[in-house]
């Protein structure tokens, strides 16, 4: 039976699937939009998290905040918190990242990470507390660091400007993701077409992929929790269009764990085309962050 430092674990771990759902970036250059959603965490039907994300988009930078909170058993247990923020530009539509900042805290400690990158290179990386050094842990290299994306980052799905928005391309990618500390892969492969109903926002039809994870640097094989998300074939991410772009982004996520099903989907999920004159510099006043920009395609 699990106990609750390995809950804990699995959570961390979900952590970078969940923050896929966590940034928009155009794919239009010169769209301006902004998107606000919300979303709800479960595990096993119970309610364990929500959360918050602004996205602004403007002619040539955008900026991304996340913030999030457990709730129920799972506050009982950690009392955690969270926010992430992304900022960057915008060159010929496709976003150049500059800086990513996350940072988490619970009853019993913090965690905070921050990267620059430039041209998907991380040149410089601050953690709080520092790594992990453990001598079976796989270390991560500069090479390692090099053409990723972050967590925020990696949820950018740009489709080609002709063709079908909504088609099994959209699925077919491989996402090499930093978050400061874990270096992985998220592979990405056609599964169906749905159909989903915001509470508030957009109802329409979704690209719903299968997500394959492979951990690369940063881990320690023998671990139960890196061990179990790899044998994983049954992980979605549910991808909705953001109307006047050729952009989709996680609408809902979902998944197993050993304690059962794991859900993160948007009650809320507006979008609202913004004046020329509203530029992304409108972002909240938080710290900075910027992240990392790769994508590969590839063919399930």
């Amino acid at each position: 039976m699990l106990d609750v430092g390995q809950i804990r674990q699995w959570m961390v771990l979900a952590a970078p699937v969940a923050a896929l759902c966590a940034v928009l970036v155009s794919g239009q250059a010169g769209a301006q939009a902004r998107l606000d959603a919300r979303y709800t965490a479960s595990l096993a039907g119970l309610p364990i998290g929500e959360g918050g994300w602004t996205i602004v988009i403007g002619e040539t930078e955008y900026s991304a905040t996340a913030t999030g909170t457990t709730t129920g058993l799972m506050k009982a247990f950690t009392g955690g918190h969270g926010q992430t923020v992304t900022q960057g530009t915008l060159q010929a539509g496709k976003p150049a990242v500059a800086s990513y900042v996350a940072s988490i805290q619970s009853y019993k400690k913090g965690n905070e990470i921050r990267l620059k990158v430039d041209a998907g290179t991380v040149k410089e990386l601050k953690l709080n507390p520092p790594a992990e050094t453990e001598p079976e842990r796989v270390p991560v290299t500069d090479a390692s660091k090099s053409g990723v994306l972050d967590p925020m980052t990696a949820t950018l799905v740009r489709m080609p400007a002709s063709g079908e928005l909504m088609s099994a391309e959209a699925c077919q990618r491989k996402l090499p993701v930093f978050d400061g500390r874990l270096r992985y892969d998220l592979n990405l492969a056609f599964k169906r077409m749905g159909e989903v109903k915001a509470a508030k926002g957009y109802a329409g039809p979704v690209v719903v992929c299968s997500v394959y994870f492979t951990p690369v640097a940063g881990y320690i094989p023998t671990r139960a929790a890196i061990k179990y998300l790899q044998e994983q074939r049954n992980i979605e991410i549910w991808l909705a269009p953001i109307g006047g772009t050729r952009v989709l982004v996680p609408i809902r996520i979902e998944g197993p764990t050993p304690v059962g099903r794991a859900v993160l989907e948007a009650d809320e999920f507006v979008v609202t085309a913004l004046p020329p004159t509203e530029r992304a510099s409108a972002r909240p006043k938080d710290k900075s962050t910027k992240a990392a920009q790769t994508e590969t395609k590839t063919t399930p």
